[in-house]
């Protein structure tokens, strides 16, 4: 570990800052220094017209050490070997230099930076890794709220009281974060992320995998008082909501399971006694998520609520597996069908013209033998690429990939609970030759030969 670095905040607003350099990476830091109110002189033999735009003065020549006479800071943004020479001056006449890409260089360094108001959060590597600083920075701007600005005006106006009333600095916190609280009590629409009481949101899940919940989604967990969700829903999930009661309200096939009209009542009561009440469903709750249902039972019983869209599976799962649903060439669209039950599918597959279009079918792993004979005699090619995706975005996820003739009898893992997902069509054979896989998961693969890795 580097010596630790004394992070500052620096009025530069009226005072002299010189830039040697006059190509892109000076020109974001004259702008920055701009910005900041600072009188930059731009030293380089070559500037940018942006730059000389901006800057207070520019000098298109070499650099000289007499140049940093007045100055209270410097940005080197030239060559190393002038960066080398900017620094060996500065630190002669104690100015502190931010030498950019060149952190042996420096002696000061520029952050990460997210801005809310007169709030302002920097992050910094000690200028060894600049691109994860910008990481850290997006994910702290994500986090934080939009209306920051506001909390500083609240703080400020709290501060006079605690001062004449002699508060100690260990008491402040605590009594400010209930003032912030207070804000969203009484004004709870102000931010997306607050709901008033007696409110339903019906809110997709996505695929499986956390971290393709939709913000919002994660927004209306981390405020709900109760929580009824669906099978398949992963567990991680369910943490995002700490201060909910969760039921568990999943249907599967051939075992008991809550009714439909009971999940409907109970949302009404919920909201009725004045519970933030999230239906989290997996994938889309208005993808053969019954979403639909549940929506005009909370409106016929004037219960107010919102649906909060999720990524579909039939999507997803296959874009997860390397399969595009739609592509230049091979399909130009696609059908999703529940393969639940035969005589749902069995006249929407007849319906469609063989190998015109990509078939998405969700729910039909079980019935994969019933589907793929269905279409062979409707007149689909037998080497029509197909493909099976198992758990999708999840730890144990399983890929087949075969032909339409081999569907039926297709190898899948043992006692396997995972929702599955079925794709037919020209696109499923991109899959199978690994072109467009994602690297963000390694699924299990097997071939139509069914021998699994």
């Amino acid at each position: 570990m580097t010596t630790p670095l004394v992070p500052l905040f620096v009025k530069l607003a009226d005072r002299d800052v010189l830039v040697v350099g006059g190509g892109a990476m000076a020109s974001v830091r004259v702008r920055q220094l701009v910005d900041a109110g600072a009188r930059v002189t731009v030293v380089a033999p070559d500037v940018r017209e942006d730059i000389a735009g901006t800057a207070a003065i520019v000098l298109r020549r070499p650099f000289r050490p007499a140049d940093l006479d007045g100055a209270w800071f410097a940005v080197a943004a030239a060559t190393s070997a002038v960066n080398r020479e900017v620094a060996r001056a500065a630190e002669e006449r104690r100015v502190l230099v931010n030498a950019v890409d060149d952190p042996e260089t420096a002696t000061a360094y520029t952050g990460g930076v997210v801005r809310r108001g007169d709030v302002t959060v920097a992050i910094s590597t000690q200028g060894r890794a600049p691109a994860l600083a910008g990481l850290i920075r997006e994910a702290i701007e994500a986090v934080l709220p939009r209306d920051l600005a506001r909390w500083v005006t609240v703080a400020e106006a709290e501060r006079p009281a605690w001062k004449r009333d002699r508060v100690p600095l260990a008491t402040r916190r605590p009594l400010l974060l209930r003032t912030l609280n207070a804000l969203y009590a009484s004004d709870p629409c102000e931010t997306s992320a607050s709901l008033p009481h007696g409110f339903v949101s019906l809110v997709g899940a996505g695929p499986g995998d956390p971290g393709l919940l939709t913000r919002r989604g994660a927004e209306r967990l981390a405020t709900a008082d109760v929580v009824l969700y669906d099978a398949l829903v992963d567990p991680e999930v369910l943490r995002l909501a700490p201060r909910a009661h969760c039921f568990f309200v999943g249907k599967r096939a051939g075992r008991p399971s809550v009714s439909q009209r009971t999940i409907e009542r109970l949302l009404v009561r919920a909201a009725r006694r004045g519970k933030r009440v999230v239906r989290l469903k997996c994938g889309d709750p208005f993808v053969f998520g019954r979403g639909g249902e549940e929506a005009q039972a909370l409106a016929a019983a004037g219960v107010p609520f919102e649906v909060v869209p999720g990524v579909s599976s039939a999507i997803a799962a296959p874009a997860l597996a390397g399969i595009p649903v739609t592509h230049r060439g091979l399909a130009a669209g696609f059908a999703v069908v529940s393969g639940h039950a035969e005589t749902t599918f069995g006249p929407l597959l007849d319906g469609i013209t063989p190998d015109s279009l990509t078939l998405v079918l969700l729910m039909g792993v079980g019935a994969r033998d019933a589907i793929a004979r269905r279409l062979l005699a409707r007149g689909w090619s037998p080497g029509t690429p197909a493909a099976i995706v198992l758990g999708a975005s999840s730890a144990g996820t399983f890929t087949w990939t075969g032909s339409l003739r081999d569907l039926g009898a297709a190898p899948l893992p043992a006692d396997t609970e995972l929702p599955g997902t079925l794709i037919v069509g020209a696109v499923a054979a991109l899959g199978r030759a690994g072109a467009l896989t994602s690297s963000v998961t390694t699924p299990a693969v097997a071939g139509s030969t069914g021998a699994t890795p």
